[in-house]
């Protein structure tokens, strides 16, 4: 039986972003879904493929980690789910016996595989995915907002890594996505959260968002603004949603005695930070790769109405349109807080 035909959007190289008609995905493991994709997000780190300037993807591929979509077909070992139930798929599969997951960290598996990166991912218009990386959604749910739970798991790992909680103060350097994503888990979590970016339409999103207090880099001091915020303890936990040298320097002096830092960024520039800070005020500093066991909670904050769109998402194409966004995205980043394509 010859196989039908389906859209999907392949980049071959730098700029060169091509919509393509490909093979419809079939059942080959009992185990397997194949999802009916309905939104995907664009991210940072598919506009760096998309670029050239992504280190981790391998081309040509199919692009697209943040997505949801329909059951369309299951293999025979699958009861959990029926056709036409909603789902979010997880990106990132594991080995599941090398130290990091042997530690409960898989997402930094000696072996990770991520979808729209190393494997072919959800810009296209059905995909086959194992059983473990699939989780079911409330259908009332709109699909953009359902579409933001991967990039909320981001925050949730960097804000369960950091041992955010309730009372305890936290700064965001970088108001842009991640940076108010993470905003509002650590206030659903009990947080002040004090958020900085260099641009004033992104803090008085964040204002709107829930800030408890906002700093414009370009003309005040942070590290005085902390200070006082915090009446002289500094900020128990930094997040750095930049991740420039600048930013990451400064964490040190922005922490509190006994904080926590977790730096988001996968700049390879060198950072020159001394260690006396490190030990007086015996700090600790966090990587958050990805996500680990996050999507379940995510989703539950997502159904119980704690998380949700509320603007995240104010730009979406038709898939078809899937140049124009980008173009966007590269031509006018103040207007692209998240792009979202839509079957």
């Amino acid at each position: 039986m010859e196989a039908s035909i389906m859209l999907a959007a392949r980049v071959y190289g730098k700029q060169d972003l091509r919509l393509v008609d490909i093979d419809e995905p079939s059942i080959s493991n009992p185990n397997d879904v194949i999802v009916h994709v309905k939104a995907i997000g664009i991210c940072g780190s598919d506009n760096a493929i998309y670029n050239g300037n992504n280190p981790f993807a391998e081309l040509p591929r199919i692009m697209g980690h943040e997505f949801v979509g329909m059951i369309h077909e299951v293999g025979q070992n699958v009861s959990e789910f029926n056709i036409g139930d909603h789902v979010v798929v997880e990106p990132i599969s594991y080995c599941g016996k090398c130290y990091a997951c042997r530690a409960g960290m898989p997402n930094a598996c000696e072996n990770l595989k991520v979808l729209g990166v190393h494997k072919d991912g959800g810009m296209q218009q059905f995909i086959k995915v194992p059983l473990k990386q699939i989780h079911k959604i409330n259908s009332k749910i709109p699909w953009t907002t359902a579409v933001l739970a991967e990039p909320y798991t981001i925050a949730g790992n960097a804000t369960m890594r950091s041992q955010v909680g309730l009372g305890k103060t936290v700064l965001i350097q970088g108001a842009g996505t991640i940076g108010q994503l993470a905003l509002r888990v650590a206030k659903v979590k009990g947080a002040r959260v004090m958020i900085s970016d260099v641009a004033a339409s992104k803090l008085e999103f964040a204002q709107k968002n829930g800030a408890d207090a906002v700093v414009d880099v370009t003309t005040e001091d942070l590290k005085q603004r902390v200070s006082d915020w915090t009446n002289g303890e500094m900020a128990n936990i930094v997040i750095d949603a930049v991740g420039s040298v600048q930013t990451f320097q400064s964490c040190l002096d922005l922490a509190s005695v006994a904080g926590r830092i977790v730096p988001l960024g996968f700049s390879t520039q060198p950072v020159t930070i001394t260690q006396k800070p490190i030990m007086q005020k015996q700090l600790t500093i966090c990587g958050s790769r990805h996500q680990a066991y996050q999507f379940e909670p995510i989703i539950k904050a997502i159904e119980n109405g704690q998380l949700d769109n509320h603007g995240m998402v104010n730009q979406q194409f038709a898939f078809k349109d899937i140049q124009a966004a980008f173009d966007l995205m590269n031509n006018h980043p103040e207007q692209a807080r998240k792009i979202v394509l839509l079957f």
